[in-house]
């Protein structure tokens, strides 16, 4: 078992590979809602969501944390879509 400051220390590794990773994601995002307006698209693909989080719950090995990862999903979803909201209000 991990000492508490083990523990910490291995959150905040994961953490700032997060914060990258969040960069890229939002990045992605942003050509995704161009595209979007591009086309006439809405921001919200619900079906597309939910494959979406349907296909990385199945990566998960343990399956107590799917509940919480769902919800992890979910909430990065709907970070995206404030985010793609904000970008269709710009160019207004």
């Amino acid at each position: 078992m991990l000492t508490l400051d083990e523990a910490r220390v291995i959150i905040n590794e994961v953490d700032k590979e997060m914060a990258k990773l969040f960069e890229k994601r939002m990045s992605a995002v942003e050509h995704v809602v161009h595209y979007k307006i591009e086309k006439g698209l809405p921001i919200l693909d619900a079906k597309r969501e939910a494959e979406v989080i349907e296909k990385n719950l199945s990566l998960l090995e343990n399956e107590k944390l799917k509940p919480y990862f769902k919800e992890f999903l979910e909430k990065a979803m709907e970070v995206s879509r404030n985010y793609q909201q904000s970008i269709v209000d710009e160019n207004k």
